[in-house]
């Protein structure tokens, strides 16, 4: 059996894939990732033994463009998403028995339009509850336009929300899908979410709550093992003294976060706590030659996350789920999309805060950091960690081997 895994996002949505194909092809399956071209991805699934075909433009130079794009013209982003990932998994599609996609909406709905033109089924994965129509959660909102804050009935939201994506996206997926000769659909969002979803998320972090009007199935998260050692400056530095905090906002590079660096060290320094920060998409550094701090790339997080006092982030699902896995309290200071979804929950369990807004200050951080590095959080934290399990991508592959026989 062939699967063909499509994803147009930042590492975040790659490596849980990835996971994925790893488990896949451990159960006999021949694996193909369509991703973006960035050298970090297609190093990491070289290491992990995932034949990737590179779809579209790197990620980060899309972002840069995008942001600099107006939001009227946001239907050309759309349609260039669209295309690329079209053409990519159409490419390689032939002789594939299923089609799995996650990440941006277009690019999902490019796999979609494959699958339907060449008759293979099709699953779509999302990585956290908060983006499924649900009676127990809202929708968030596009730019442009806004929920209406008088409404408070979680259906006719989602309602709306239909009719949101649909012209926000309808447009240009319509337009593809006629290009290529296939029909146009009513409702993109419910045609590209499908009626049964996999929710590729931990159930005691992110549980899916039941009865609800979509058959979303949720396998737990998909961890990707990652047995890569840490450098050795990096070892020297923690074992040089207590555990310090870990700074990082991943593949974020929002104008939020231009004094990350200095606010966060501030609050760690405050806290009289040592620091390791890595350098991510928005460039962190340190402020000063102080010993205390330490800079750092690309590291296994797992391994890292075991040996710090707590970890502050932007509230992506695969650094939350890590930090989680490691019973690291966390800081929340998120930034868009599901973000604030992760940074809310954390703190209804009690292992972490969350920032009110993007932009982390000195005296925010501080504040959360008191709340990250009680003991009480850190016992809560390492409760927690025994509750996840780590068998989700084994779950799902299974699942989608007996599906397709």
């Amino acid at each position: 059996m062939r699967v063909l895994l499509s994803v147009c996002g930042s590492r975040g949505d790659v490596e849980p894939l990835a996971a994925l194909a790893v488990r896949l092809q451990e159960f006999g399956a021949e694996t193909l990732m369509c991703a973006p071209p960035d050298e970090e991805f297609v190093k990491r699934l070289a290491e992990v033994g995932v034949t990737s075909v590179p779809a579209g433009v790197p990620v980060r130079d899309f972002v840069e463009r995008a942001r600099s794009r107006p939001v009227k013209r946001f239907s050309e982003t759309v349609a260039e998403v669209l295309a690329a990932q079209y053409e990519a998994v159409d490419a390689v599609a032939e002789g594939c028995d299923l089609v799995v996609a996650t990440g941006l909406m277009p690019s999902s709905a490019a796999a979609r339009s494959v699958a339907d033109k060449r008759g293979i089924p099709y699953v779509l994965t999302v990585y956290c509850p908060w983006v499924l129509p649900s009676p127990y959660h809202p929708p968030f909102s596009y730019p442009g336009r806004p929920l209406p804050q008088d409404v408070t009935d979680n259906r006719v939201l989602w309602e709306l929300d239909r009719e949101n994506m649909n012209a926000v996206f309808g447009g240009p997926v319509n337009a593809h899908r006629t290009s290529i000769g296939l029909p146009a659909v009513e409702s993109v969002r419910d045609h590209v979410f499908t009626d049964r979803p996999l929710l590729a998320a931990d159930a005691a972090l992110a549980p899916w709550r039941r009865p609800a009007d979509l058959g979303a199935v949720q396998t737990g998260a998909w961890v990707l093992p990652d047995d890569r050692p840490l450098p050795p400056d990096l070892m020297a530095f923690l074992d040089a003294g207590t555990p310090p905090v870990y700074v990082g906002f991943g593949s974020m590079s929002t104008d939020a976060l231009k004094d990350a660096s200095r606010a966060a060290i501030e609050a760690v320094r405050g806290h009289g706590r040592r620091a390791v920060v890595s350098r991510g998409w928005a460039d962190l550094g340190l402020i000063d030659d102080r010993d205390d701090c330490f800079p750092v790339g690309e590291a296994n997080h797992h391994a890292l996350f075991g040996r710090v006092a707590a970890v502050i982030h932007h509230g992506g699902a695969g650094t939350t789920t890590k930090a989680a896995l490691a019973g690291a309290p966390q800081v929340v200071v998120p930034q868009l999309a599901d973000q604030p979804y992760w940074g809310r929950r954390l703190a209804d369990l009690g292992v972490g805060a969350v920032l009110d807004g993007p932009v982390p200050t000195a005296g925010a951080l501080s504040t959360a950091l008191e709340t990250a590095l009680a003991p009480e959080t850190r016992s809560r934290a390492t409760a927690l960690a025994g509750e996840i399990r780590t068998d989700g991508a084994s779950t799902a592959a299974r699942l989608l081997l007996d599906m397709i026989g």
